[in-house]
């Protein structure tokens, strides 16, 4: 398998995971509905620890475009990979919204609530303030990628297969803590890959995809990635 295709499949497999967990929370007569933030926070996780298993040992499971530009600008990853991983994140991350509308799809029509529909396929601010809803991200993602790239470093050694498990917790963690204020994409193929699914697909009463807050969940977490390689290169390097 070629990590083109790794990454497709692995980031078509953690939206459909993520996206799922949440309309199983929010759409109605589903059988999860109302189960709350944390089902979502450890869904969430999960759905990042699945796909990281099947495909790390192909593509190294970046599944996330700031992720994949924190490690090539901290020196990881090739930059001649960059782009062709993020290409396979966006259509991976279409893929798994797409496969989330199949699999609710009597479920839509029966919901009236146009945002929680939205909600499904990407995030929201539960405070609209573009200045903060963007540090969140920034901050979220941070802590994401320093992690990340602190759990690589010289002298932390896992036994095989815990760190795939310690990155899902690591996913609760900033979804339990810091996730609360704009849904913590932490990820722009997470969030604008499926809210062009939900553009572009016949959802029942679906409403707007809100493109005018669509660049914080995409920008937000690059510019955070960025904060964090350079960091831990000041720091561990």
């Amino acid at each position: 398998m070629s990590h083109f295709a790794a990454e497709l499949i692995g980031t078509m497999i953690l939206i459909l995971l993520g996206d799922g967990v949440v309309a199983g929370v929010v759409l109605n007569r589903s059988k999860a509905q109302n189960a709350g933030w944390v089902v979502i926070t450890l869904g969430w996780g999960l759905a990042v620890m699945v796909p990281a298993y099947l495909v790390g040992h192909v593509s190294g499971a970046y599944l996330n475009p700031a992720v994949t530009i924190g490690f090539a600008m901290a020196g990881k990853l090739p930059w001649s990979e960059v782009g062709g991983m993020i290409v396979a994140q966006m259509i991976g991350a279409f893929l798994g919204a797409v496969l989330v509308w199949l699999f609710y799809y009597p479920h839509w029509k029966v919901t009236d609530d146009a945002e929680a529909k939205r909600n499904v396929f990407c995030t929201s601010p539960a405070i609209r303030s573009p200045f903060f809803n963007f540090l969140s991200e920034v901050i979220g993602t941070f802590v994401l990628v320093f992690a990340l790239l602190g759990f690589g470093a010289k002298g932390i050694v896992f036994a095989d297969g815990l760190q795939t498990l310690v990155v899902g917790l690591l996913i609760v963690s900033i979804g339990m803590s810091l996730g609360g204020t704009t849904g913590y994409a932490i990820n722009p193929a997470r969030d604008l890959g499926p809210r062009l699914a939900h553009a572009l697909l016949p959802i029942a009463g679906k409403g707007h995809s809100d493109w005018g807050y669509a660049w914080i969940p995409v920008v937000g977490p690059v510019v955070g990635a960025l904060i964090a390689a350079l960091s831990f290169v000041v720091l561990f390097q």
